[in-house]
């Protein structure tokens, strides 16, 4: 057990919903309020610990005033021995010292885009992004090392939730290249720990293409999402070997559909009875997309009605690999919509996508704008104008500041679309809020 500081928060503390929610958006004042009434610690003690004058203490639990720099909040969270994914930072050194056997400092954990960006405003990118640097390489890689680095991977990987591919596909690409240098120059304890690490490896490779892609460079993108079919191939993981497949559909579609289509019945192929339920519907939905995107009608409901199907016979405790783990029933109804809407069919198109946004988070900001989109387009096709240049406008709402050019690439035709009702003052009000 490391050094325990007399401003540590009891665990219970920290379990605490206010207080977490206080963390979450940077209220240290609400912080120091609670360790005082709660935990008995004295202002006296946490300015001393915190190195802040005790009137800026007393200030600040008075709701005046707030802590915005970098390295006072990881000060804060050392002296009371707050996790940094609490605050939106990197795991900290006591952290591995403290973890009680069995975990790990690197495990996931969920990030908001309120509090990556609130740091990332102070600090720079760099410094609101987790567990970046890495820990000593062992002199021989072994099979909880190479979990270690899957975990770190995972965590990772919640950044595509809050920040674009603009602003991640560098930190991903960084993970790819340092995984290929420790298969090149590793030494192994066995031949199935580096068949493990270079499954990770073509787990890594397609999350940085999707980075690339999502961020505008889709030659960089189809690079990654090869290597990453290669990888999976070499490590015998059929479900990355299906998803690398569909990886590649995804990517085609806007130039050759019949190929794409191809590629994502080619995906589906790959699921066996041992295929994850979220693997199987995430395959299935993205051939959906393909046909949906060609046209075909009759191949997109067969899909869809696999993905649901696969979802529906989900057994309970069934283990889900981390990068398909998203896949559920609101994801599920978002997709249904969006093929609706592409073969034109807003009676079905509308329904299934106001139903599932209502459940979907602002903090997706990139997703969310590029999902209303098809709902805009939806409602247009069916000749709602008004609710079209609505949502079309929260939709431009949340995709501003996004690192990533999909969502404009949906919302600026859609503007066009609607400029000929300039007359209509919903219309209006969108095309002053695209002006700005």
């Amino acid at each position: 057990m490391s050094y325990q500081p007399p401003t540590a928060l009891p665990r219970e503390l920290l379990e605490d919903e206010s207080m977490q929610r206080a963390l979450g958006a940077h209220d240290f004042g609400t912080v120091f309020r609670m360790a005082r009434e709660h935990a008995g610690i004295s202002y006296s003690k946490l300015a001393a610990e915190c190195d802040i004058k005790p009137e800026r203490i007393s200030a600040l639990a008075k709701g005046t005033g707030r802590i915005t720099s970098f390295d006072k909040i990881r000060q804060i969270a050392e002296a009371l021995r707050v996790p940094g994914h609490m605050v939106g930072l990197a795991p900290q050194p006591w952290e591995a010292e403290d973890a009680p056997a069995g975990t790990s400092p690197w495990s996931a954990a969920p990030m908001h885009r309120r509090t990556v960006l609130q740091v990332a405003t102070t600090a720079g990118l760099a410094a609101a992004l987790p567990a970046l640097h890495h820990a000593p390489e062992p002199a021989r890689i072994t099979a909880s090392y190479v979990e270690r680095l899957r975990e770190r991977t995972a965590r990772l990987r919640r950044l595509d939730d809050v920040l674009g591919g603009g602003d991640t596909c560098r930190v991903y690409l960084g993970e790819v290249q340092r995984t290929k240098a420790l298969l090149a120059r590793g030494s192994f304890t066995g031949t199935d720990v580096r068949t493990r690490l270079t499954g990770l490896l073509a787990e890594q490779a397609q999350q940085a293409g999707w980075a690339f892609f999502d961020g505008g460079q889709p030659k960089e993108a189809a690079a990654l999402y090869e290597e990453s079919r290669l990888y999976a191939r070499e490590a015998g993981d059929a479900d990355l070997y299906g998803n690398s497949l569909a990886f590649l559909a995804y990517k085609t579609l806007p130039d050759d559909r019949r190929t794409a289509v191809a590629f994502a019945r080619d995906s589906c192929e790959t699921i066996t009875a041992r295929t994850p339920a979220t693997v199987r519907a995430l395959l299935y939905e993205r051939l959906a997309w393909a046909c949906a995107v060609d046209g075909q009608a009759g191949g997109t409901e067969a899909a869809l009605a696999a993905a649901r199907e696969s979802l529906d016979d989900a057994q309970d405790g069934e283990p889900q690999p981390d990068w398909s783990v998203w896949v559920d029933r609101t994801e599920l109804g978002i997709m249904t919509g969006r093929c609706w809407t592409e073969l034109r069919r807003p009676l079905r198109a509308v329904p299934a996508l106001v139903d599932a946004l209502g459940r979907y988070s602002d903090e997706h900001a990139r997703d969310k704008a590029l999902y209303l989109s098809w709902l805009a387009e939806a409602f247009l096709t069916a000749g709602e104008v008004e609710q079209a240049a609505a949502t079309t406008g929260r939709a431009l709402e949340l995709a501003t500041g996004v690192a990533s050019i999909r969502p404009m690439q949906r919302i600026a035709p859609l503007v066009n679309e609607l400029r000929p009702h300039g007359e209509l003052p919903a219309v209006r009000e969108l095309l002053e809020q695209a002006a700005v």
